[in-house]
């Protein structure tokens, strides 16, 4: 569990099937995806982050406001193909009714200081379609900067951030 100063970051659990559908199979919230969420697939996700927990002691965590416990998103750190590369990466999604209210950057910044204070890698990464100016903001605000983009079929055109432990020092 990771607590910032509004949010509690914890596992997912298939209690939070319900609140997790809402923000996977809205159109607006999954623009940068090839296509909203089923059921199926929404069920799946959970799946895949409770065995990444397994698998790697982390994956994306389910994000509640620490004042009434109500679950608005997921944050964390996955394993993703970034160019070719088999990468940490932090990913978010936040419920549209609580965009741009910061909740992304403060789950994401508390994600990089986890990586860097419970893993060995020397840098954390975030990818992004190209298009997703929300998601490229919201790593510029944690302290990453834009290493490169490139091709990917599944954006069309990807752009990989990232910030490294010895720039992570210099930021403290």
């Amino acid at each position: 569990m990771i607590k910032t100063k509004r949010l509690i970051l914890r596992n997912y659990t298939m209690d939070d099937f319900n609140s997790l559908f809402e923000i996977m199979s809205d159109p607006e919230t999954m623009q940068h995806y090839p296509a909203p969420f089923d059921e199926n697939r929404t069920k799946d996700w959970i799946i895949w982050n409770i065995e990444n927990y397994k698998k790697y002691g982390f994956g994306l965590w389910a994000v509640t406001l620490k004042e009434t416990g109500e679950f608005i998103g997921d944050c964390g750190i996955t394993i993703q193909n970034i160019d070719g590369e088999l990468l940490p990466e932090i990913g978010y999604h936040i419920n549209k009714k609580y965009w741009r209210q910061g909740f992304a950057k403060e789950a994401a910044k508390a994600c990089r200081d986890w990586v860097f204070n419970n893993t060995e890698y020397n840098a954390i990464y975030s990818y992004m379609k190209y298009s997703n100016v929300a998601s490229y903001s919201t790593a510029i605000a944690i302290g990453m900067k834009k290493l490169k983009e490139y091709s990917d079929p599944k954006n069309e055109i990807s752009y990989a951030y990232a910030i490294s432990r010895e720039e992570m020092d210099e930021l403290k």
